[in-house]
C-alpha cells in the first residue's frame, strides 16, 4: 500500500504516524494492498483557499477529502476489490490544535481521527443524513480506538453520533 504524507504547512506532525493510522484504517476495511492514498498537510491560508474553491465556505476547516478512483461499494462487500488511487485527504494541524484542545487530547490525536475522518470519506462513507452519521462516526471510533490501544498513542476522544462532532465520547 503507498500512502505519501506530504507536510507543506511549516508545522510539526508525526508524518510517519498518520501514515500509519491510515494504514490501519485501510487495512482494517479490507482495501487491496496495492491502492495508492495522498495525505497532504497544509497551512491556514491553503485550507481556507481551497475550503471556499470546493466548498464556497470561507475559512479554514480540519480536514478535507477528495476522491480519485470510486469504490464499487463501501469495503468488505466488494467480492474482489481492486487497487485503486483512493485520492487525497488534507489535513490543516493548526485547526487540529485549537480541535485538540476542546476536546482534551493532544493535536497528534486530533490528526490521527481527522485521518481516520478522511479516509473513510475516501472510501464513500458521509455525515450528512443522521444514519449514515452514526455508521460514519460508529466505524471512525472503533478504527481509531483500536489503533490507539494497539500503539499506545491514545487517548483520542471521538466524536459521538447525532452531535455534528460538537459531543466527544
Amino acid at each position: 500500500m503507498s500512502i505519501e504524507v506530504n507536510n507543506e504547512s511549516g508545522a510539526s506532525v508525526d508524518e510517519r504516524a498518520i501514515s500509519l493510522v491510515a494504514r490501519h484504517v485501510l487495512d482494517s476495511l479490507g482495501i487491496n494492498p496495492l491502492a495508492e492514498l495522498s495525505i497532504l498537510v497544509v497551512d491556514e491560508a491553503a485550507m481556507a483557499t481551497l475550503h471556499k474553491q470546493w466548498l464556497d465556505l470561507d475559512g479554514p476547516t480540519d480536514v478535507m477529502a477528495f476522491p480519485m478512483d470510486t469504490l464499487d461499494d463501501k469495503p468488505g462487500l466488494e467480492t474482489d476489490p481492486g487497487p485503486s488511487l483512493l485520492g487525497d485527504v488534507i489535513l490543516c494541524p493548526s485547526v487540529a490544535a485549537r480541535q485538540a484542545e476542546e476536546a482534551g487530547h493532544s493535536t497528534d490525536a486530533e490528526l490521527f481521527l481527522l485521518t481516520t475522518h478522511g479516509v473513510l470519506h475516501l472510501l464513500g462513507y458521509d455525515h450528512g443524513e443522521p444514519e449514515d452519521e452514526r455508521e460514519m462516526f460508529d466505524l471512525q471510533a472503533k478504527l481509531v480506538t483500536g489503533w490507539a490501544e494497539t500503539t499506545g498513542r491514545g487517548p483520542i476522544r471521538t466524536p459521538l453520533p447525532g452531535t455534528a462532532g460538537q459531543k466527544r465520547g
